[in-house]
């Protein structure tokens, strides 16, 4: 059996495994990195990117079908027509730019990469099965970056009909009629997409709203969209398994019915990789399903560290990113440690959702006095001429300091916010900091502004 002998091995080549490698390399640490799969995990191969792909190709699609339908803006349009198979070779082409770009990046930082399935011994050994035979690693330092993968109902489990968010984004033809189970963001994200697309939609959710990790505030723009896009939701419903004609069953507060559905599309959540590739037998410290860490990322093993997904709640992949990186310079010899103030939110529904920090109903239940001030894009001239006012920017604040304790956003492009909110938290930004900021006009951005103003009882144009 062949054998490789390294400073830091990470288990795992998605957003967290690989910023982390390419970071250790960069600042000289001899690191290998593993995965069965292209570099990239999840996020790049069949989640973050894939999906936006999609969305972005079904909003021009539909955008094309609804002036071929009303003539808009003195621009008309004829009746488009879609290639299902194109737009997945062309989301696929993207998909592989970005694998390969990080791969030349692992390269680049001298970050020796070996494909195949990682068995871990023990916290200093791995062992992989790649194409080429059996290599074992030793190293000393791990650092375990396995990510998460979608929960399976019993009831449904993934196959031709059932299928889960990776399924949706290699589909041949698209689903007459599609039903989601799951109103969360994945499977609203998707659902809409596929309703844009010409999919009859219906969503299966079992809480009494869409989207309930956002206030109600938050989605009500979201809930409006989806009505007008013709989706059908099912709150406080449950999905069942399939009746014998292949229909979903769901059991309701109005009772039970059978949904006519091509394809279900099952988007419950996501679970912690925390088991298995050996890693239950290091009988590592556990929070709940994920491994438990501290504030340097470190398990309750030495010398083993766990980032991302495997760790906890968000589940996002900037998180797992800048977790890498921290761990990285950890093992450096530099001084670090997690404290951020805030890690950004999105859902790229229609419209989007930015959330940063607390919202007015998370501050007043960890008992702040706070301020808010919330600004409509009705009123926002760049809105306006976008065609797509919906939506808002609300601030909260504490009352006596007025430092920003959260900034949300709800309407068309607003994800590109989210790096300016987080900064504006993470840098201990009040109210008249970002008031006394000149914000460029006309943009989106304007919105916060003026919801500080307004939040100071200032509005110039609310």
């Amino acid at each position: 059996m062949r054998e490789i002998q390294c400073r830091l091995l990470v288990i795992g080549a998605g957003p967290g495994g690989y910023v982390c490698a390419i970071r250790a390399g960069q600042l000289g640490v001899d690191t290998v990195i593993v995965d069965a799969e292209p570099p990239g995990g999840t996020c790049l191969n069949v989640g973050c990117i894939p999906s936006k792909a999609l969305i972005h190709a079904a909003e021009e699609f539909h955008r094309l079908t609804a002036l071929a339908a009303t003539p808009a803006m003195g621009i008309t349009a004829g009746a488009p027509t879609l290639d299902l198979g194109q737009t997945m070779a062309w989301k696929d082409g993207i998909v592989s730019r970005l694998t390969g770009g990080v791969a030349a990046l692992l390269r680049k930082a001298k970050v020796r990469l070996v494909t195949g399935t990682a068995t871990i011994r023990d916290g200093k050994t791995v062992e992989v099965e790649t194409p080429e035979g059996p290599v074992r690693i030793r190293a000393e330092v791990l650092v375990i970056a396995t990510g998460s993968e979608p929960i399976e109902i019993p009831a449904l489990p993934f196959g031709d009909k059932a299928i889960s968010s990776t399924g949706a984004l290699a589909l041949g033809a698209v689903p007459e009629r599609l039903a989601v189970v799951g109103g969360g963001y994945i499977g609203l994200e998707l659902g809409i997409a596929f309703a844009k697309l010409g999919s009859q939609v219906t969503v299966v959710e079992a809480a009494p709203r869409i989207l309930p990790q956002y206030d109600a505030e938050l989605t009500r723009p979201v809930a409006q969209r989806l009505a007008a896009l013709g989706v059908r939701v099912l709150t406080g419903a449950r999905a069942g398994g399939l009746s014998d004609s292949g229909a979903l069953r769901v059991a309701g507060a109005d009772g039970a019915e059978d949904i006519a559905a091509d394809k279900v599309l099952v988007t419950v959540g996501r679970r912690p990789r925390a088991t298995g590739a050996g890693i239950d037998g290091l009988r590592l410290e556990m929070a709940g399903p994920f491994l438990k860490i501290d504030e340097r990322c470190r398990t309750s093993m030495t010398g083993v560290l766990a980032i991302g997904d495997v760790t906890g709640e968000p589940m996002l992949a900037h998180r797992a990113m800048a977790q890498g990186e921290m761990v990285a310079e950890l093992v450096a010899g530099q001084r670090r440690a997690w404290d951020k103030r805030a890690v950004p939110a999105i859902c790229f529904t229609d419209p989007e959702i930015v959330s940063v920090g607390l919202s007015p109903d998370e501050a007043q239940a960890q008992n702040h006095r706070i301020v808010t001030g919330l600004s409509p894009f009705a009123a926002s001239g760049r809105a306006m001429t976008a065609g797509d006012e919906a939506g808002f920017v609300r601030v909260t604040a504490r009352e006596d300091t007025h430092e920003l304790l959260g900034i949300q956003a709800v309407g068309a492009g607003v994800a590109e916010l989210a790096g300016g909110f987080a900064l504006a938290l993470e840098m201990g930004a009040r109210v008249e900091d970002i008031a006394g900021t000149v914000h460029a006009h006309p943009t989106r951005g304007e919105a916060l502004h003026e919801a500080c103003l307004r939040a100071l009882g200032q509005a110039l144009h609310i």
